[in-house]
């Protein structure tokens, strides 16, 4: 595998970043998972719209869009596949060893590993940990990712393949990596930025091509909920059959099927919309 790192191309076995890098140290950094499709990455703009909002957000530097662009271009010309993860990681770079950052230049590494279609359905898990919506990370996708990885595990304990938050005031948030949508009383609805949620980019395609309302929740609504399905750059629309071992009368309903098939016709016909 080849990977970008800083200016330039490097196999896997010679990509080095260095034990005092402030990603590695204190989590400070941000980051982009785009689907490539035979070689092209899906909704580019946008995403890099998001590492920049994240870095922003952060206290970074602004990361150089352009070569970015040219980093993802490069890493998917030198690995070719039917199907990948393109992960584009920016961090502040060389620091002590603390939370302070000195002034030295970031780190930029964008990587390329395979992955397959994702099923059309899933389960998924509520855990009892909260998003703090008032939090000085809320809503920026930070390398920060320790409390995903726990409650992903819990999930996996369970046999299921997604988490699913609360925030701090009991509404309806987001999952580890993914963002939620329910149909109450035949209307689809999903949680809105203020909630803390992830400002996920399949999120807003699916607000943008079916008409979604963007609804404060509280969490219960996912007991009530006629059908519920996950989006995210890798799953795109996936109905969950079950929470918490509470079976969807159907899945894919037919509010999710319709939302399934919008978004591969809309993306099929425009890789960066």
């Amino acid at each position: 595998m080849t990977i970008w790192l800083n200016g330039s191309l490097y196999d896997e076995d010679s990509a080095r970043v260095s034990v005092f890098d402030h990603g590695l140290t204190v989590g400070d950094g941000v980051f982009e998972t785009l689907k490539a499709v035979h070689g092209s990455p899906f909704a580019l703009t946008r995403h890099l719209t998001r590492l920049a909002a994240s870095a922003r957000g952060l206290g970074l530097p602004a990361p150089d869009l352009d070569e970015v662009r040219r980093a993802c271009a490069a890493v998917l010309d030198a690995n070719p596949m039917p199907l990948g993860r393109l992960r584009i990681t920016y961090t502040g770079g060389l620091a002590p060893l603390g939370s302070d950052r000195e002034a030295t230049d970031p780190t930029l590494v964008v990587a390329l590993g395979p992955t397959t279609r994702r099923p059309d359905t899933t389960t998924a898990v509520t855990v009892p940990w909260t998003r703090n919506e008032r939090g000085a990370l809320a809503g920026l996708k930070s390398t920060s990712y320790a409390e995903n990885v726990v409650a992903l595990a819990r999930a996996r304990e369970h046999g299921a393949t997604e988490a699913l938050f609360a925030n701090t005031a009991d509404e309806l948030c987001e999952g580890t990596g993914s963002n939620v949508f329910v149909v109450l009383d035949g209307e689809l609805h999903t949680p809105p930025l203020a909630s803390g949620c992830l400002a996920g980019i399949t999120r807003a395609l699916v607000v943008e091509w079916t008409g979604a309302h963007e609804t404060t929740l509280p969490a219960d609504a996912l007991d009530r909920a006629e059908e519920i399905f996950l989006t995210s750059t890798l799953r795109d629309v996936q109905a969950v059959r079950a929470v918490d071992g509470r079976q969807l009368p159907t899945a894919p309903g037919p509010v999710t099927a319709k939302a399934a098939r919008i978004f591969e016709e809309r993306s099929a016909a425009d890789i960066d919309p």
